[in-house]
């Protein structure tokens, strides 16, 4: 049998998350709760472990201790066979100054590649909801001999726009890497689609350690992996796409097959978690054949009383229902919701309380929300917003973590 490569794994999981503020006010973007009991960054670890990737560092920066602690209890593996995910903090290893971008965080990290000596570098973004297996795109990147191959998602091209979007050849070499192009280019065998970048990539460690060097001394890169280090492949002729939609995760259907969402906005974190709850979702959190893996919830399972209902929802562990109905609704651990209340088309998250003779719609309560008896969130727009909570574009009310919802 021949040897199998070394990889090591880097998740880049610094983001600051602006657009997802205020659930972004006091923690990193990966460190966000999502679909009950899961964090962002889980789905990213989930896929490297599933992969058999299990040599993984996961570098941080923005209010990470929510998410340092997250991936300290959550992600241990057995070191005796050399496994670890391990957070690594900006280290200023190169001078007193933060990363400058994506690539300057790798840069500023070498040594965990250069003390590894991996084969090849894993680099994937920690802040999407997926499910991929990632030894099949290893396995594409060595088939193709190519120094780099970055992964995309076929786009309907009238929405390409907002993308960073991948004009490959036939051959799956990489001719132009274009950021948000007015007029996109379609596919050779759809012509109304576009690849979009997923911001996942592989590369041979040589060529990494080169790119990230070079572009370490232009003072006018922004050190940025998507918008210099990539491109630098591409005009190198040494880059390669590997298309999602090729992908094979064991035990998936047809309905969420190649299912990738961005959630880095307010709308885009709500229009997911109402991809869960649906009879048949269009991502299934509940594949065993490649589960999402995350710490286990050590409370009693949830609990309904007094007639509480709940209809197409998902409801967390240690959840009490007194009375209340929940509809097309996602609840984290320990929310209450007690008599003659209502929540729909909501995310809840830990902690929550929800008085009687409440309403919450098409609302997202961060943890500890305290919703008092008779309180309303998402019913009156003009309240919410002298209540000074946020607004997505799209009419979902977000409160911060802690608020106490106040009487208008």
């Amino acid at each position: 049998m021949a040897a199998r490569p070394k990889v090591l794994s880097i998740v880049l999981a610094g983001g600051e998350g602006k657009r997802l503020m205020p659930l972004t006010g006091d923690r990193a973007k990966p460190a966000v709760p999502f679909g009950g009991t899961y964090r962002l960054i889980d789905f990213v670890l989930s896929n490297l472990v599933n992969a058999e990737m299990r040599q993984i560092a996961v570098l941080t920066q923005y209010k990470s201790h929510s998410l340092d602690r997250h991936i300290s209890l959550t992600w241990r593996m057995s070191t005796m066979l050399g496994n670890f995910v391990t957070p690594v903090p900006a280290q200023q290893r190169l001078g007193p100054h933060w990363y400058q971008g994506s690539a300057d965080a790798i840069f500023q990290s070498l040594n965990l590649i250069l003390d590894d000596e991996p084969d090849y570098v894993v680099v994937f973004g920690a802040d999407n909801i997926y499910r991929m297996d990632v030894k099949q795109m290893l396995d594409a990147h060595i088939q193709g001999g190519l120094a780099c191959t970055v992964a995309a998602i076929r786009v309907p091209r009238a929405q390409a726009s907002a993308f960073g979007v991948i004009d490959a050849g036939p051959n799956n070499k990489i001719e132009q890497f274009l950021e948000k192009p007015a007029d996109p280019p379609g596919l050779a065998d759809d012509p109304e689609s576009s690849f979009a970048s997923m911001g996942n990539y592989i590369f041979t460690t040589e060529a990494l350690i080169e790119a990230l060097t070079s572009d370490a001394e232009l003072d006018g890169s922004r050190h940025d992996m998507g918008g210099d280090i990539i491109p630098s492949f591409v005009n190198s002729g040494d880059a390669q796409v590997y298309d999602f939609s090729a992908n094979e995760v064991p035990g998936s259907s047809d309905r969420d097959r190649a299912y990738w969402r961005d959630v880095g906005t307010i709308d885009a974190y709500h229009e997911a978690h109402m991809d869960l709850v649906s009879i048949d979702p269009v991502f299934n959190l509940y594949n065993m054949d490649w589960p999402i893996w995350t710490y286990p919830v050590q409370m009693p399972g949830a609990k309904f009383t007094l007639r509480g209902l709940s209809l197409d929802s998902i409801v967390s562990p240690g959840c009490i229902i007194s009375g209340g109905s929940i509809e097309s609704s996602v609840l984290s651990p320990n929310v209450r919701v007690s008599e003659n209340s209502k929540v729909s088309r909501s995310v809840v998250l830990s902690n929550v309380r929800i008085g009687r003779n409440a309403e919450v719609r098409d609302a997202i309560l961060d943890k500890n929300v305290v919703v008092p008896d008779g309180g309303k969130v998402g019913v009156n727009r003009a309240d919410d917003i002298a209540r000074g909570y946020t607004i997505s574009d799209t009419g979902i009310t977000v409160v911060g973590k802690g608020v106490t919802v106040k009487p208008v």
